[in-house]
This record gives structure tokens, sequence and C-alpha cells, in this order.
């Protein structure tokens, strides 16, 4: 057996409790150690994927069975851990902060991957958002009489496994995992390596309070390699896994999609549009404009394109853009945007379907409302789209034939969020139609069974 030895602490890479060196006790791994641990897990990555899923699959049923109470418990003390452990998790992010330049991280993803007490304690509130929230399991969505008697009902059930792939956001591991597990739920979670330490602390708060509540150990588990083949071997994995659920980059969901052997739920890009109407209110087109695009760069629902109509550009578009500039932000932009605004650079065809996540704003006038909706379809990745303007029937026109997950009239994009949606948090923001669509939260984690109940009836 051999030993890692993490300041001072010496942590064993052999099995525990089932699952190889499952890193409950692992704090901050040198890189060698890392790489060593890996390396045992990667030497059959098959048997290991394997002996994941069918634990989270065995976790199921005990968490059908679990009251709501016990997960209600589980998610405060999970809270409160955050708070009382923050050294051990901020210790923890700086590691993967000191190691991000190694992975090539722009700053928008390094912003994304950063902790402080500020995002812990938001953190922790959205936990205890989602604790508050309905039990969803076991709820009657319908029910009928019918004429021979029969009472049919609708009921709320779990999915069953969730594989949820994700990246640099370690938040992520605790919404994900609050939600999983408030839905009746066992998820594996596979974060990315340039949060790996992070997601260590977090996954360690989440084993210790589901074995106080009287949960299944299982229920939770994190993926213990950043090995890409292992993802494979999951995704072959459809007899013990019910969906599995990318949020990253598109090439990871574009892989996603093609190898899953189980139902998908794809969190794709967030090319999200403005488009100021002619009948937009100045002031509010410009705070609009500017929250949407620089309140938080690197995250899917901020905007990426803005479209302005041609009898409002003269008046708006200088003084915007002179705005963004002044924040940092790059304009490329069509002729008559440059014409307008000098400055800007020209805009190419791959620009206007861009997902920056950067300090990057593609900008086009366009002849009005037909146009910017038809520009919206074409180069939009339906997820988030927004509409400023003072014309009601305009709003309701775009609002109706703008193809998006989320449309805002007079509000920012950055507002399509499970926890502006009051949903706690979300495990993401589905651009699909089936089986979810936008902020994906606890209701979006189940599905129904038919309840029938008789008093004898046979069919004739």
């Amino acid at each position: 057996m051999e030993d890692c030895h993490v300041q001072g602490v010496s942590v064993a890479t052999s099995r525990w409790s089932g699952c190889t060196f499952f890193l409950r006790y692992v704090f901050l791994l040198k890189p060698d150690c890392i790489l060593s641990m890996s390396a045992s897990v990667t030497s059959n990555l098959q048997e290991y994927t394997s002996r994941v899923a069918r634990q989270a699959a065995a976790a199921t049923t005990p968490l059908v069975t679990a009251s709501g109470q016990q997960k209600i418990d589980w998610m405060h003390e999970t809270a409160d851990a955050l708070h009382s452990r923050r050294d051990e998790i901020l210790t923890a992010n700086a590691a993967d902060l000191r190691m991000a330049p190694d992975y090539g991280l722009s700053d928008a993803m390094i912003d994304r991957l950063r902790l402080d007490e500020s995002r812990l304690q938001a953190i922790a509130s959205a936990v205890r958002q989602i604790a508050l929230l309905p039990e969803p399991i076991g709820e009657v969505i319908e029910s009928s009489v019918r004429p021979n008697g029969l009472l049919v009902s609708r009921v709320r059930v779990p999915l069953g496994v969730v594989f949820f792939i994700y990246e640099s956001r370690p938040n992520v591991t605790i919404d994900a995992a609050a939600l999983c597990v408030k839905s009746g739920n066992a998820v594996i979670l596979r974060g990315g390596k340039e949060a790996f330490h992070s997601n260590q602390a977090f996954h360690r708060i989440l084993a210790d309070s589901l074995s106080h509540v009287g949960l299944p150990e299982h229920a939770v588990q994190m993926v213990a390699t950043t090995d890409r083949e292992a993802v494979g071997h999951f995704l072959k994995l459809n007899k013990l896994i019910n969906v599995t659920i990318p949020r990253g980059g598109k090439d990871l969901i574009e892989r996603v999609a093609r190898e899953a052997t189980m139902p998908v739920i794809k969190h794709f890009d967030g090319n999200c549009h403005v488009y100021l109407h002619a009948s937009a209110d100045p002031a509010m087109a410009k705070a609009i404009t500017i929250n949407s695009k620089c309140h938080r760069v690197g995250v899917c629902n901020a905007a990426e394109s803005l479209l302005i109509d041609e009898s409002l550009a003269p008046r708006l578009l200088p003084e915007l853009l002179s705005a963004l500039v002044d924040l940092g932000v790059e304009i490329r932009g069509c002729e008559q945007t440059r014409s307008l605004f000098p400055a800007a650079l020209h805009a190419t065809e791959a620009d206007y379907a861009a997902e920056f996540l950067a300090l990057i704003l593609s900008v086009k006038v366009v002849r009005g409302l037909d146009e910017a909706i038809t520009h919206i379809n074409t180069y939009g990745s339906q997820h988030t789209d927004a509409i400023v303007t003072r014309d009601l029937p305009a709003a309701e026109r775009f609002s109706r034939e703008v193809d998006s997950a989320a449309v805002m009239v007079n509000a920012s994009t950055r507002f399509n969020d499970g926890g502006e949606f009051g949903l706690g948090a979300e495990i993401g923001i589905s651009t699909d139609k089936l089986h979810a669509r936008g902020p994906c939260g606890l209701k979006e984690l189940t599905s129904y069974k038919y309840v029938v109940h008789g008093n004898g009836q046979v069919r004739k």
C-alpha cells in the first residue's frame, strides 16, 4: 500500500468502503499524489465505473423511502458545514487557483473557479432555499375517477441515478447534490480537473452529512479520477444510470450526446441576445445591456450579442458602446455599427454565432422586429434572449416567436437562473425541449408514474 502525504497527514490509497481511495479524507494533494491515485483508478476504469454506478443504483431505494425531514436535515447540516469548515474549503480552492494557469484558464474561467466567503455564503443560502421547497416525491400531479370507478393518479417519482458532468465551477457540486437528493435521486458527480481540490473538499462535507442523518452514503459520489476515458465507461452503463446531464463546453456536450446510451439533458451554448426595440427607453436599454454583458462575463446567461433597431441606433448606440468599452468590452459590429462607432472591429458570421465567455460583444443594427427575430433564431443557441421595449405587441410577438428556453422582456439575461426563478438552484439550464427546458430544478429531476386504485374492477 502506498501512502500520499498531505501537509503531514498520511492518506492510504487502498480500497475504502468498497471504492478505491474514495478520497473522503484527502485534503490538499500534491500533483504527483493525485497522479498516483488517478493511475490506480485508471488501471481498471471499467471495473471502477461499474462499481460506482452499482453503488448509486443501490442507493436509490433507501432514498425513495427516506423522509422529507431527513433530506432537510442533511441540507441544513451541509449548509452549516460550509461555514464551519470554510478554511478547509478555501485552502483547497487556493490550490486549484494556483494550478489554474497550468490549465490555460481565461480570466473569466478563473473567476468561475474562485471561491470566497461571500460565495460560500451564497452556496449555503441556495442549499437552505432548496431545503425549504416542497417535497416533490409522492406529489399527486393530477387524478381523476373513471366511469368504472377507477381512481387514476399521476404521481411524481425520481429519475433514479443521475450522472452529472461539469467543469470548473465548484459551487455546482453542492447545488447538484442538494437538488438530486431532495428529488430522490442518487448522483454521480464528475467535476473538471481545474476544480479537483475544491470538489473533493465539498464532497467530504456532503458525505459526512449524509452519514450523520442516516441517508445512504452512496447517494452522492464524486468520480475519483479526471481520466476522460472514465466518462466513456459511465456513458455505456444505461442499465444502471438513468440520465446524464453534461454542463460545460461545446466539445464535452457533443461528445456526451454522441456516446451516451441513456437519455441526456444538455446544457448547451449560451449565445444570448439583447434586442433594443425602436420604442426602448434609452436609460433602461443601457442598464439592461451593460448588466447582461458585464455582470459576470464567464457564465452561460451573459449576453454575447446586441441588436438595435436602425431608428434608435444613431441616438443611443455611440453612447452605449462607449460605456461598454470603458468597462473593457471589445465591440465587433456590422458596417452600420462601425459607421456610428468607428472603434468597433468588423464582425464576422462566426462572431454572431459565438459564445465568447469574455469581454467581447457582437453588435448588429437591424431593420426592425422581423430581422431581430430572424437573426436570433439563426445565430442564437436557444438559451436566453431579451427585448427592451415599451411596445406590448412587439414584446408579445418577440416572446412568441423567439425559440429560446427563456425570453426576457425588459429584464437582464442574467435572471435566467434557478435561484432567481425560485427553484433554489439549478443543475443546469437545458436548451433541449425534452424532457426539461430552461433551469432544471427539483421537478425537472423527476418523472411520474400512474397509480391506479380500484375495488375489484376487471376489464370487459
